[in-house]
């Protein structure tokens, strides 16, 4: 998978990269596999060197001075001047705004780098960082897994006394997954400053091998419980992103009026319950998240046997226009951080949860994230 679709880039995308170990090859990488105009800048220091990645670079320390560059097609990388230390400060935020409004006007994705690591593969943020601009829509957290089974230090680590606070260790222990996994999710280390409502992505790279692919795949699902995607990549090999994994909704389809039956279906009792209620603890038992239930003709008698499950209530005002119309209004009512959905008809008796070794017919598997945005009938 290349890094453009596991990540969604569009025309609209204003992302910000943070972390270490690998966020400035990704955000190039990134914005290379774009077909048109890519701006990139930085709200911190970026390394001489890395310069030669762009296609053109704008040294600027004004708005008047981005008005005034020609941007054209490929990657246009906007930098504060050389700090005298074989790195460019970063932009200003009133040169951020122009560089934005740019973005817009060409209708063009925006890439900010907005943290730095010293080329470490760990690290935790200091106080004054990380700079995210309160308008980005996503922003990526990279973490290189070579620094696993790595002594805490700062040969592996930048600011380990930081990152030895924030995981519950002593500076010269060995850094494990677990402590990586505290460390990204923790209020002051990854998720710091990530600007409210925003799309989070965590993307473990340096994951060469099959051993730290495996590592990776045993971070995901505690990742996700406070991030919407968790990649696993190595992104200067040929298959740069191996696996995205995101979070699976359910969609309760019980909009029909049940002529056939003379009565409401999705509300027989089964086992003691409505077939509707059973159907939705189903999926929230096999993991779905979240779950929406899509009523229909019966839609207060239907939303009050749901009434106390953590659910999403969706009406259908055009449920007579068949099963297609309560699908779409189901998929309309997830978040966008959703990865894909599982669609279950609610009059679907003798369903249980499941795990993937024992499903059959008439079950629902235990769901695990994935990166396929998709609705399975």
């Amino acid at each position: 998978m290349n890094l453009s679709l596991a990540l969604r880039l569009t025309t609209h995308t204003r992302l910000a990269f943070v972390g270490a170990g690998g966020k400035t090859t990704g955000m190039f990488q990134l914005a290379r596999a774009w077909n048109g105009p890519v701006l990139v800048t930085a709200t911190t220091h970026l390394a001489t060197e890395q310069l030669k990645l762009a296609d053109r670079h704008f040294v600027v320390t004004s708005p008047a001075e981005v008005r005034a560059a020609d941007v054209g097609a490929g990657i246009c990388l906007f930098t504060g001047p050389n700090g005298g230390d074989d790195r460019t400060r970063g932009v200003d935020d009133r040169t951020l705004a122009e560089i934005r409004a740019v973005a817009d006007a060409l209708k063009c994705p925006l890439l900010i780098e907005a943290d730095g690591s010293r080329q470490r593969p760990l690290k935790a943020p200091a106080a004054h960082e990380p700079a995210i601009p309160a308008f980005v829509d996503t922003v990526v957290v990279v973490a290189g897994l070579s620094g696993l089974g790595q002594v805490l230090g700062a040969d592996w680590v930048h600011r380990p006394e930081r990152f030895a606070a924030l995981a519950g260790m002593a500076l010269g222990e060995v850094v494990t997954g677990a402590a990586l996994v505290q460390v990204l999710t923790h209020a002051e280390g990854g998720m710091k400053n990530i600007p409210r409502g925003t799309r989070r992505v965590v993307l473990l790279n340096q994951a060469e091998t099959v051993a730290r692919q495996s590592q990776a795949r045993g971070m995901v699902e505690r990742l996700l419980d406070e991030f919407d995607g968790v990649g696993i990549s190595s992104l200067e090999t040929s298959v740069p992103v191996f696996a995205m994994h995101e979070k699976i909704a359910g969609v309760v389809l019980a909009g029909g009026a049940s002529r056939r039956l003379g009565q409401a279906k999705q509300l027989l009792d089964w086992q003691g319950k409505p077939l509707v209620r059973h159907m939705a603890e189903v999926a929230l038992e096999a993991g779905l998240s979240p779950v929406v239930v899509v009523t229909g003709a019966f839609g207060e008698a239907v939303a009050e046997a749901v009434r106390d499950l953590p659910v999403i209530v969706a009406q259908n005002p055009d449920w007579e226009g068949g099963q297609s119309t309560s699908v779409k209004v189901g998929l309309a009512a997830l978040p966008r951080e959703v990865g894909g959905a599982a669609v279950a008809f609610a009059p679907a008796a003798r369903v249980k949860r499941r795990t993937p070794e024992m499903a059959g017919r008439a079950t629902i598997p235990r769901f695990r994230p994935c990166s396929a945005r998709r609705a399975t009938v």
